[in-house]
């Protein structure tokens, strides 16, 4: 089992869905605004048949979410 990423090729971001082995194609930021402030906010990276799955889930639980190209987010 990979994981965050251990024995993944260099450069290769997996999808963070459990169970997903795909590669990310784009980060989803967010953030628990009842503990963290503002300036605090995670990242999640996530492939194309999970980006929407993960970002509801947050978004369930009224968690402030920002979907981004994980190409764009590097730049």
């Amino acid at each position: 089992m990979s994981m965050l990423g251990l024995g993944a090729p260099p450069g290769l971001r997996e999808c963070s869905r459990a169970g997903c082995r795909s590669e990310a194609t784009y980060s989803i930021g967010w953030r628990n605004p009842r503990i963290h402030s503002e300036d605090r906010v995670k990242v999640w990276v996530a492939c194309g048949e999970h980006v929407g799955y993960l970002s509801e889930f947050l978004r369930a639980r009224d968690f402030p979410v920002t979907v981004t190209d994980l190409q764009a987010a590097q730049s």
